[in-house]
């Protein structure tokens, strides 16, 4: 089952005493704010959870696999996710309270 936007609001509703609608533009807010941070540049990094980082890939010849054709891929930019070792542990344990 995959987690959605939906499901955190409604768990930061339930176990917080928001409204939903409020909980909805909390988890958004935070979104925003994540995304804002990426786009400029910058690291996003949640302790005992992970850490975001953008990354500058330069231009670089590919090939069309249907075609064989050479063509160059342009310079971009890549967003990266290291997960942290808290993240991992309690991943890796069967009994965790997460």
């Amino acid at each position: 089952m995959t987690l959605t936007k939906a499901d955190i609001s409604q768990k930061i509703a339930d176990d917080c005493g928001f409204l939903k609608g409020e909980a909805q533009e909390i988890v958004e807010k935070l979104l925003g704010i994540m995304k804002a941070s990426l786009c400029a540049g910058e690291d996003v990094m949640i302790s005992g959870f992970g850490k975001w980082c953008v990354r500058e890939k330069r231009a670089r010849r590919g090939r069309n696999p249907q075609t064989g054709e050479d063509l160059v891929l342009d310079a971009r930019r890549v967003v990266t996710w290291k997960y942290s070792p808290v993240l991992k542990n309690a991943v890796n344990k069967s009994d965790s309270n997460y």
